[in-house]
């Protein structure tokens, strides 16, 4: 049981980081471009919320499979495939919770709006110093967010995490593909034991996203 916790939590801490740093471009272009193919992105970025987990789960299983393109590409440096790996669930954990963190980042950098920017700029700012200085710290409770949803979500994500990765002892298997390999067993109470783990870990993630809106407003109501 514990190496489950440990790989459960070990996975979706790295996701977490990963899409921090990688969605914030991202997050940054879809709040603050100007191109015409913004609508089409964000659409793309945000279908893991649609799509069924199976679907995603599927489609990498081939992308991340040893006959895939991709690992064809890989082979020279000794990658048959990533499939049913500990990288591949990360891999797959990175796009099924990418709307996750790109959403409440791009919301929080609109939150902050032209003036500050503009304010800077007057001062003579660089693009780089305003990003630094102005908006990435303002848009800090958009990134307490993120993190809290991204973390949420990997925790959670059955579909995907089963068809890409199985439930390999030690290697791929999570609380969410253990549960299932419980309930197959007919071993209820053990199954009952990390649903409630799961379930008071939902509660309590709702509840911080509760507590951080409502401290958003009151700062907003004090600008």
């Amino acid at each position: 049981m514990g190496e489950v916790l440990w790989l459960t939590a070990k996975l979706a801490g790295i996701t977490t980081l990963l899409l921090l740093i990688l969605a914030t471009p991202l997050a940054w272009w879809l709040a603050r471009g100007r191109s015409a193919s913004r609508t089409a992105v964000t659409a793309l970025v945000a279908l893991p919320i649609v799509l069924p987990p199976t679907v995603l789960g599927f489609y990498l299983l081939i992308a991340l499979g040893p006959q895939s393109p991709l690992m064809a590409l890989l082979r020279p440096f000794g990658v048959r495939t990533l499939a049913f790996t500990f990288e591949g669930l990360v891999i797959g954990s990175l796009i099924s919770s990418l709307p996750f963190a790109a959403q409440p980042l791009r919301n929080a950098f609109l939150a902050v709006g032209d003036e500050p920017l503009e304010a800077a700029a007057t001062l003579g700012a660089s693009p780089w110093q305003r990003f630094w200085r102005v908006a990435l710290p303002l848009a800090i409770p958009g990134y307490v967010a993120a993190a809290i949803l991204v973390f949420a979500h990997t925790v959670g994500e059955f579909g995907v995490v089963m068809m890409l990765g199985g439930n390999i002892p030690g290697a791929t298997a999570v609380l969410s593909t253990e549960i299932y390999r419980l309930v197959e067993a007919l071993e209820w109470r053990e199954a009952h034991r990390l649903s409630l783990l799961l379930l008071a870990f939902g509660f309590l993630v709702l509840l911080a996203l509760l507590g951080l809106e409502a401290r958003s407003k009151v700062l907003a109501r004090t600008r």
